[in-house]
């Protein structure tokens, strides 16, 4: 297999995403000539052009000349003109998580964040905590966070934070030092099997750690707490229904953010007060607590930061407001995601609430939103237009009315409107002055948003 350490100059397709972005901006730091392409300008590509980083907008080929390596995102197919021209010239390809993984085995410690839900969020939170304790670690953020002004914060190659992502097993590359796992959920069963399938995905993630690893699981949830009790690791455990790191004296504001106490194995270290809305940012701030204190960062820097933290782009973000009614876009696509978002807002201030949920994959509409569908209790009227297809194509299994049907089985609160222009029309007759809207999905569903304001 090709490794990084053997390429002076690497080539990275769909340099413009997330993930991709910010290994650039790694490896350039770590000594690498960088370019890439991407088909279009990204909220990423401005940090790109701050460090003198060279790409195309295409697929153009012109940076690929005497490239040594090339890395290319999971969206980039085989038959990508670039991906061809490389074969052809014989220039070995790694994958993204492939290469992130060789990039993480250059840290003595490596902190891998990993859960179906909400580890965006912690690994957020742990670049705030970072950069309030004056750490320098390298922190690489799945989703953009405004303080990094994007996802990546390039420091010193002594600690390395990263997102872990379970998707297609990617997280398996990673060579950490300490695990977070926050839950284990039946999502991605596009790929996935079963939840089975899922859980032993996870384990595989555990035994990458060494003998001396640090295996940080939330006890919240049930399959978490399964291999927390059956490892050998160094446990650390956290959540609101006990373990090392619990919470006491939850109290929310106007807002809906919460302030507790922090109890580390019953002693009480101070109290907390969050600046993002939720209980489940309570259990996402113990992670990131239990990891921090096991790094020695002092408590009054932790509760600093976390009341200093704000969302990450599509986590909860205030869009906008249209006739005096809030529009919210929260990136949650899972029912558990939902119901957490839909909690959150409910504690915001508000007349009437209307979620609109655009899914963006058939399989999950299929598995996950054809049956039992509860996790929109707490909205006053669901609106559901036509399913984004995302990966998918649209065989005919499934439709975004299955979804309607089976959601007013149990809540009796959803309409199926197809555009998101027709849903527009809706608010503007129906919403009044003090409602509020929350747009929830993973699709192109942020971008529609705009177009109810």
């Amino acid at each position: 297999m090709a490794h990084i350490d053997d390429a002076k100059r690497i080539h990275m397709i769909g340099i413009g995403g997330c993930s991709m972005n910010g290994l650039a901006l790694i490896l350039k730091s770590q000594g690498h000539e960088v370019t890439g392409s991407d088909r279009e300008r990204t909220q990423f590509t401005d940090a790109l052009d701050h460090e003198g980083i060279r790409y195309s907008i295409g697929h153009t080929g012109e940076f690929l000349d005497g490239a040594d390596l090339v890395v290319y995102s999971a969206a980039i197919k085989p038959d990508n003109p670039e991906r061809v021209l490389a074969r052809e010239k014989g220039i070995p390809e790694l994958e993204r998580s492939v290469a992130l993984g060789q990039i993480s085995e250059r840290y003595p410690e490596v902190v891998a964040i990993a859960g179906c839900h909400g580890k965006t969020t912690i690994t957020s939170m742990l670049a705030v905590i970072n950069a309030r304790a004056k750490t320098d670690a390298t922190i690489h953020v799945g989703g953009y966070v405004e303080f990094l002004e994007g996802g990546v914060h390039v420091g010193s190659r002594e600690l390395f934070v990263t997102e872990a992502c379970e998707y297609v097993e990617s997280f398996l590359t990673l060579k950490p030092t300490v695990a977070l796992i926050n839950n284990i959920d039946d999502d991605h069963l596009d790929y996935y099997e079963n939840i089975d399938a899922i859980v032993a995905a996870f384990e595989r993630f555990l035994a990458l750690l060494p003998e001396d690893g640090t295996f940080v699981a939330c006890v919240d949830d049930t399959r978490v707490k399964v291999l927390a009790d059956k490892s050998d690791l160094n446990v650390v455990t956290y959540g609101l229904t006990g373990g090392d790191y619990t919470a006491a004296n939850v109290e929310f504001d106007a807002l809906g953010n919460a302030g507790f106490d922090v109890l580390r194995r019953g002693e009480t270290l101070g109290r907390v007060q969050l600046s993002v809305p939720g209980l489940h940012n309570v259990v996402n701030s113990l992670g990131a607590i239990a990891v921090s204190d096991r790094f020695g960062i002092p408590f009054s820097v932790l509760a600093g930061a976390l009341n200093e933290f704000r969302n990450t782009r599509r986590r909860f973000e205030y869009y906008g407001e249209r006739n005096g009614v809030k529009v919210f876009h929260d990136y949650g696509h899972h029912p558990n995601e939902i119901r957490a978002t839909l909690d959150a807002a409910k504690r915001v201030p508000h007349r009437h609430l209307f979620c609109v949920f655009q899914c963006n994959s058939y399989t999950r509409a299929r598995t996950l939103f054809c049956s039992n569908v509860t996790c929109f209790a707490d909205a006053d009227s669901v609106l559901v237009p036509d399913i984004y297809p995302g990966r998918e194509k649209d065989t005919g299994i499934v439709h975004a009315r299955d979804m309607v049907a089976a959601i007013n089985e149990t809540s009796d609160n959803a309409l199926y409107i197809p555009t998101f222009e027709e849903i527009r029309s809706y608010l503007d007759a129906h919403a009044e002055e003090g409602d509020l809207v929350v747009t929830v999905g993973s699709g192109d569903v942020y971008r529609q948003t705009r177009k109810l304001l």
